[in-house]
């Protein structure tokens, strides 16, 4: 035995490679023909939030939005960086109270319209205690 070498996998568990270069280490035995065509995998931060520090998740509580496929329980992920527009639905702060509506402008005054008809549109001119907490981008919702 006095001689001999003895040559054992080059991945010894040391954690210096990373997940895309794992396949391709120089380990012992075949690799599955599927590895040369494996695709990164869905990574959720990078689909879903654009601004990092200035996003947020929330839980929906309510069901003034049921009709625009927001129910309660659905997280929203909220970015504070994102300008309003007509239309939009966001996350708002009226008289201490967080709601999410859509945002909808005319000429004369803006409303906040919930998308449900149990509920009316809030006339903003009415209250002096408004301001946009932020504009929700994503909704996750659960099957």
């Amino acid at each position: 035995m006095e001689g001999e070498d003895f040559y054992g996998a080059a991945y010894k568990g040391s954690k210096q490679f990373n997940q895309q270069q794992v396949p391709t280490a120089n380990a012992t035995g075949f690799t599955a023909a599927a590895d040369d065509y494996a695709e990164r995998g869905i990574d959720l931060n990078e689909e879903l939030i654009r601004n990092k520090p200035a996003t947020f998740f929330f839980r929906m509580k309510g069901d003034a939005m049921q009709e625009a496929g927001i129910f309660e329980g659905d997280i929203l992920i909220v970015d504070r960086s994102l300008k309003i527009a007509n239309g939009k639905v966001i996350v708002a702060i009226l008289n201490g109270e967080l709601l999410v509506r859509r945002f909808h402008k005319n000429f004369s005054s803006a409303f906040l319209i919930p998308e449900n008809k149990r509920y009316k549109p809030i006339n903003l001119g009415e209250f002096t205690d408004f301001s946009v907490w932020g504009v929700v981008t994503f909704i996750i919702h659960k099957v």
